[in-house]
This record gives C-alpha cells, sequence and structure tokens, in this order.
C-alpha cells in the first residue's frame, strides 16, 4: 500500500510541475518512459518517476528562465507502445528528453527516432551494449551500465573460482540475447565453454522446463540472463531444483538489490552481482536512499539512483549550452565531467557510453545481514576503463569524431 502510494504521489507531482508550461510551449521538457506496472516495475518505474522528480527540484525547477516540465508514461512491455509513445511526446508536445526505457528493443529504435527528430534519449534502464556498438546514435547517451560491464564483472569473477562450463536461461528478446551474447565472449576468452541456452518469455512464471535442461547439461555455472521479476521467479525455482546443492554456481549479471530482497538472502546468499551503486558508499548515497525510501517504502534500485544522476547532469548540460537544442545540450554533456552521490569524475564518451567505476558485490548470508535491506558487501571495485568495452572495439562509427 505504501509503494502504491509513493507511485501515486510521484505521478502526481509529474502532472502538476507542468501544466502551465505545456500551455505556454516554453519549458524544457523531459520524459519518463517506463514500465509502471510490469516486470521491471520494482526496478525502474515509479522509483524512477521519483528520482527524475528530485533531481528537478534539487536544480531548482528551472533552467534558462524555463520551468522544467515532467511527464511520465506506461510502455506496457510492448515495443509499439513504447516507440508510439515517444515519437508522440517528441513530436506533439515538445519534449526534449526521454529517459528510462528499461526494454532493449525500444531502447534502439529511439536511437533511430531521436536521430531524426533531432532530440535526446537517455536508457538508464535499458542494458544492451548494441547502443554503444554499432547501433550507436549521436543523440543518445547509454547512462548506467550495459551487458558488457555487468556479464565481464561477473564472468571474471566465477572463472577464477573454477566456473569454466556454462548454461544460460535467457529471456528471449534483444535485452537477453546480449547478455548472453558478451557473456559468451568472456566465458570463451576465459577458457570456459557454453553447453547450452533455453530461452523463456518476457515475465515467465514457470522455469521448470529450462532448469532441467540446466541440470542436464552438467555444466558448473547457470547464468540467469533476464532481469526484474523473472530474476526472481528463475532463482527462486532453481533453489528448488536443488541446482546449487549439486554444485551449479547460479549468477544473474542484471540483478539488483529489489530482486535480491524478493528472492530472499537464505536462497540468494553467495550470489555475485555487479552495481554502480550501493546505499552506503557515501553519506551523500545514503541521505538519497533516506530521503527515497521515505516517500517510496524501500531503498532504490541502481537504475533509480542513476536515473537522478541522469536527469540532473542533463540539466547542467542545458544551463552550460545556453539552450534546450539538442546538439549543443549533447557537446555539453560530453564536456561536463559527472559527479553526483553515485559517480566521481565520470565522464560521456562519444559512442554514448558513460564511463563510471563498478563494484563486483556479494549477497550476504542471513547472519551478516543487519537489517532488512542490507543485503550485499562491495568485494572488489573494477575501474570505468576496466568495465566497460574499449571505444575501438564496439564499432560504434562516432567513435573518434568526438
Amino acid at each position: 500500500m505504501r509503494y502504491a502510494k509513493a507511485a501515486v504521489a510521484a505521478l502526481l507531482s509529474c502532472c502538476l510541475l507542468g501544466g502551465t508550461a505545456l500551455a505556454q510551449n516554453n519549458a524544457v521538457k523531459i520524459g519518463v518512459l517506463d514500465d509502471m506496472s510490469g516486470p521491471y516495475a520494482e526496478n525502474t518505474g515509479p522509483g524512477d518517476v521519483l528520482a527524475a522528480k528530485y533531481a528537478i527540484a534539487d536544480f531548482g525547477g528551472s533552467v534558462l528562465g524555463k520551468p522544467i516540465e515532467l511527464v511520465s508514461a506506461d510502455f506496457q512491455s510492448k515495443v509499439d507502445v513504447g516507440v508510439g509513445i515517444a515519437k508522440r511526446w517528441y513530436d506533439d508536445e515538445n519534449v526534449d528528453m526521454v529517459i528510462g526505457i528499461p526494454n532493449s528493443a525500444i531502447a534502439l529504435a529511439l536511437v533511430k527516432v531521436a536521430e531524426e527528430k533531432n532530440r535526446i534519449v537517455m536508457p538508464t534502464a535499458a542494458a544492451t551494449s548494441a547502443l554503444t556498438a554499432k547501433a550507436c546514435g549521436p543523440n543518445s547517451i547509454h547512462w548506467i551500465y550495459d551487458t558488457y560491464g555487468q556479464t565481464k564483472t561477473i564472468v571474471n569473477a566465477l572463472s577464477k573460482q573454477g566456473i569454466d562450463s556454462w548454461f544460460f536461461v535467457t529471456v528471449d528478446y534483444a535485452f537477453g540475447l546480449a547478455i548472453e551474447a558478451d557473456a559468451t565472449e568472456f566465458i570463451k576468452a576465459a577458457g570456459g565453454k557454453v553447453l547450452g541456452s533455453a530461452r523463456h518469455p518476457l515475465n515467465s512464471q514457470d522455469f521448470s522446463a529450462y532448469l532441467v535442461q540446466a541440470q542436464a547439461s552438467k555444466a558448473k555455472g547457470l547464468m540467469v540472463a533476464n532481469g526484474g521479476n523473472d530474476i526472481v521467479n528463475a532463482v527462486k525455482q532453481a533453489a528448488e531444483f536443488g541446482l546449487a546443492k549439486q554444485g551449479m554456481r547460479i549468477s544473474a549479471p542484471l540483478a539488483q538489490f529489489p530482486d535480491v530482497h524478493g528472492v530472499g538472502l537464505k536462497i540468494a546468499q553467495g550470489l555475485l552481482i555487479s552495481s554502480p551503486f550501493y546505499y552506503d558508499m557515501t553519506p551523500e548515497a545514503r541521505a538519497f536512499t533516506d530521503r527515497f525510501t521515505k516517500e517510496m517504502g524501500r531503498p532504490p534500485s541502481f537504475i533509480q539512483a542513476g536515473t537522478y544522476g541522469a536527469v540532473l547532469h542533463y540539466l547542467r548540460a542545458v544551463k552550460e549550452a545556453g539552450t534546450d537544442e539538442a546538439k549543443a545540450v549533447l557537446a555539453a554533456m560530453r564536456k561536463l565531467p559527472i559527479n553526483d552521490f553515485m559517480t566521481k569524475d565520470g565522464s560521456v564518451r562519444e559512442d554514448g557510453r558513460v564511463i563510471r567505476d563498478m563494484y563486483l558485490m556479494q549477497v550476504k548470508t542471513p547472519e551478516e545481514s543487519k537489517g532488512e535491506w542490507d543485503l550485499a558487501k562491495i568485494i572488489a571495485t573494477v575501474p570505468g576503463k576496466e568495465a566497460f568495452r574499449p571505444l575501438e572495439e564496439g564499432g560504434c562509427p562516432l567513435a573518434g569524431k568526438k
């Protein structure tokens, strides 16, 4: 109930922020395109809206003498719906920048749309590393994380522990396929091999058929290549099948703290996760977490924390550029260093990839945890230049044109 009230409050706040500005057509306007009710809503959705609202308020509510307006929409886990909303925002509602987008297929489509409309898209929630490879675009910035960095961190750590054969349980669309493809590269580079893969539809409830295949493969490692509710269901059901007790090491590179909480420490303990954010990493991070928790009823995911920083950096760039025209703002975003409670001295590369440190974390045991959301501990820091794909290896046609 508390979560629902917070979500409604956040959405109402957006509407109140922008009514006059829309009528005047004289505002800097941000659109949060997100999963408000589906499998990724806990990690994105209303929490992203709230984080964006905080960033706007902390910036002062206006820039260049214009009010900052916020709108939001639920893409209903449908690519055509999401792309249609973004096009309407750009064409008819004067939205300058679209953020969120926890669906890689939608994000890839919007890279082209943003370039065509000369507007900005910042996928804070989409994960596919293709966004900064051959599918990159001049009007897109991939802000928080990607499948390359997440899988590299996890595979390299587990390979050092002797995990040299793998099986994938993969959500069957661009996001899951990118996890599997990137992870496979790192597995092979470490001398390992992939013994098989089972594909499942988004928001699956029953993973038994896929887990039976994983069990039969005799692989040492099972990678759950999905996100949100699919992670929770797959990891819980893997425990019911006794896969970990049989010696299989389970990993979920895209797991976030709400997912770990949903699985529970009894099952999730020992799981390795990769994250750019932790609640207690800095006093400022703790203050944001407390503020967010008070309204939302739980701490933020790393996507929600990153959304705050993305909106703040965008607004700083608008101020720096002296205009909200997309190309000028994008140039300022690439020029300005990124500094907020989550990122210190980060930067935007010419392929749109934001470079920041990542953290290899391990889920705590129930005995180690000191509270409901005390879920993980940092065991290694991975510098940004090591965590993300080198610019020259991605194939982005913008590389070298900074």
